[in-house]
This record gives C-alpha cells, sequence and structure tokens, in this order.
C-alpha cells in the first residue's frame, strides 16, 4: 500500500523548515497562567486573579431604606415624648413614667430620652454622624428592653420590637451610612470604618450600662 503524498509546499510539510510563514504577533496564542509551586505538595498551581469588585448601587440602597424604616421610626417615639405629636404623652407624662420605673432625676431622663431618640432618629434616617446615631439609639433600646425584660419576646410587651430596631442600628453603625448620605458630603466622615463603627457600638453599650446601673434603682 502506498502512502499518499503530502503538497511539496504545504503548511504541514516536515521535510523544509521554511515551508510555512512564522505565525504573526497577533496571532499567537495567549501566555498561559502564571503557576507558582504550592508550599505543601509542590505541585504547580495556577494563580488566577480575583476580579475587581466595583460600586454596589444595591447595598447604597438597602441601607438607606435601613436607615429611614429604624431612624424616622425613633425620631417619630422621640417626637411623641418631646412634643406630644402622634397621639404622644409629652415631657410630662414621660418624666413620670420614669420616676414609676426607678429612674433618678426623672425629668432630666426624660428629656435625655426624648431628644436622643429625636436627633438620633433623624441622624440616622440622613445619614448625619452615622455611627454616633446609631450609638444613640442603641442605648435607647438597650434601656427599653431592660423596662421590658420578664414581659416575654413578644410585643407588646415582650422585647420584639426593641430588638429589631437595635440590630438595625448597630448594622448600620458598623457597615456604615452608605454613599445616599449625608456623611458621603463631609470629608471627614467620608470614609467610614469598621473601627468607629465599634467604637460606636461600644460607647452606646455603656453609656446604657451607666444609666441603668447608676441612674436607676
Amino acid at each position: 500500500m502506498t502512502t499518499p503524498s503530502r503538497p511539496p509546499h504545504s503548511a504541514h510539510s516536515t521535510d523544509s523548515p521554511h515551508s510555512a510563514d512564522p505565525p504573526s504577533p497577533s496571532s499567537s496564542p495567549p501566555p498561559p497562567p502564571r503557576s507558582y509551586a504550592s508550599p505543601s505538595t509542590g505541585a504547580p498551581r495556577r494563580h488566577v486573579l480575583a476580579p475587581v469588585s466595583g460600586p454596589q448601587p444595591g447595598a447604597d440602597v438597602g441601607l438607606l431604606v435601613l436607615r429611614l424604616a429604624v431612624g424616622l421610626t425613633m425620631a417619630a417615639h422621640g417626637s411623641q415624648k418631646l412634643f406630644g405629636w402622634f397621639d404622644g404623652n409629652g415631657l410630662d407624662a414621660t418624666a413620670a413614667f420614669f420616676a414609676s420605673d426607678g429612674y433618678k432625676a426623672a425629668k432630666a431622663m426624660a428629656w435625655v430620652a426624648a431628644l436622643t431618640e429625636t436627633l438620633c432618629g433623624l441622624g440616622l434616617a440622613i445619614g448625619l454622624l452615622t455611627p454616633l446615631a446609631g450609638a444613640g439609639i442603641l442605648g435607647i433600646m438597650l434601656n427599653a428592653m431592660a423596662v421590658k425584660w420578664g414581659g416575654g419576646f413578644f410585643s407588646p410587651e415582650g422585647v420584639e420590637y426593641d430588638i429589631v430596631l437595635l440590630a438595625g442600628a448597630v448594622s448600620v453603625a458598623l457597615a456604615g451610612p452608605g454613599r445616599i448620605a449625608v456623611d458621603e458630603l463631609l470629608p471627614v466622615l467620608r470614609d467610614h470604618r469598621f473601627s468607629r463603627g465599634v467604637a460606636a457600638v461600644v460607647l452606646g453599650a455603656v453609656s446604657a450600662a451607666f444609666v441603668l446601673v447608676v441612674l436607676r434603682d
């Protein structure tokens, strides 16, 4: 049996080393991925570069929704105590409640609670001084949970509602307000850091503990 002959000038011919034109640089295959030796087995492993993540508008919008829900709810509660709005009781009735629950300087405590809920709620909603606003709400909610302790978990006697507001405030304090916030317009506050959020949460917890231990019988 005879072997079929190849064309004399075929690019696959092995008779002449110059029978085919060299491939152009533009048609050359890309270089293989960089490899390095595994420290455990010594076998080469592929080095894959992780993709760079860009801006995430969904996270900013989600934080905005969370801030508005928690912040405006707290501001509304504060206005009930401070001005008697939304069928609230006002400062005098709030002070009487604090006195009945064992708080010292009940009138002053009513002012502190009303202003903290109102100002920190508005600050969280618009994203101004966000970690401190979250810390203020954390302190208020810890005191509210101490008052309701023993009433079970579910509302209205339990701490269900207070835990949700507390968790939302702490989450925003730790994660930052996102880019849809007033803090984004301020050079010092634009660069949110996790350590600042942790410090704010600790400050809120310590303040609540001080009020409960020192200013409440």
